[in-house]
């Protein structure tokens, strides 16, 4: 028997859907790259002022050399902070959604960076400044640990097959583009005589995270859940319907079947 030709109809539906579904795609790409280059600039603006200015601002009753230890100590927690982020931010990604969670991390590293920039200095509260300082470099840690790799999972299960590495490589662009425009605003700011830069020059930088979160916030709700997490659900809900024995935790199933995996991936 031959087969039926595919009706004009038929074709722009098709010819729609494809429009429709690549829109999609490069919605959660660009997301996906605006969300990752925020934190990051969240992250590494810490860093530099950390090496220029924290010390005299927030660790001022130590030695110079002591004071600037310190202050890159207390970015140094970032990092501490990141796998437990990880692990954290996963299990949810698991539990209430990829886009659920990566809403979470944006607001959880935008605020706590807008926050930074509006936190009074040493010689105001005394050493409640550095200690209320490192908090909210640790909960930046948490919140990149979690955001990068969502990132990259939501733009994977999104994206077609065949190009999967292409649109999971998104978020490390990323990355860098965070990095330049941190430095960037940093270098504007240390022009500023040095009297203005330490009583609120230095602020500047932070502040500026809530603008970048707003953005990146109207940009991620926008975007659509995995259809890959979307399907899961499905699967669960019939699993429990038909009383299906209940399976464990995600990050257990990880360490339990492939941790060679992931120490490969620590250690490199």
């Amino acid at each position: 028997m031959a087969a039926t030709p595919a009706s004009p109809a038929d074709s722009s539906t098709s010819e729609a859907r494809s429009k429709a579904d690549l829109k999609r795609l490069r919605r959660v790409a660009s997301t996906s790259f605006m969300g990752t280059a925020m934190e990051w600039y969240d992250y590494f603006i810490y860093g530099l002022l950390a090496a220029l200015v924290f010390d005299e601002l927030f660790f001022p009753s130590f030695d110079p050399e002591v004071g600037t230890v310190l202050a890159l100590l207390s970015f140094g927690i970032g990092f501490i902070a990141r796998p437990v982020g990880a692990i954290l931010f996963g299990h949810l990604g698991d539990r209430i959604g990829r886009k659920n969670t990566l809403i979470v991390t944006l607001l959880v590293i935008g605020l706590s960076t807008g926050i930074i920039g509006l936190l009074p200095t040493f010689d105001t509260i005394g050493f409640a400044a550095p200690i209320l300082l490192t908090t909210l470099r640790f909960i930046q840690g948490l919140s990149l640990g979690g955001e990068w790799s969502g990132a990259v999972l939501l733009a994977v299960e999104h994206a077609p097959a065949k190009k999967r590495a292409f649109y999971g490589a998104m978020p490390q662009y990323g990355s860098p583009a965070g990095t330049l425009v941190s430095s960037a605003v940093v270098t504007l700011v240390t022009l500023m005589p040095e009297d203005q830069l330490m009583s609120w020059g230095w602020r500047i930088p932070f502040l500026l995270s809530f603008v970048f979160l707003a953005v990146a916030l109207y940009m991620r709700l926008r975007v659509e859940e995995s259809p890959v997490f979307t399907d899961v659900v499905q699967t669960q809900v019939a699993e429990k319907a038909a009383k299906t024995n209940r399976k464990p935790l995600p990050v257990i199933e990880v360490f339990r079947h492939a941790w060679r995996s992931v120490l490969i991936v620590v250690i490199t």
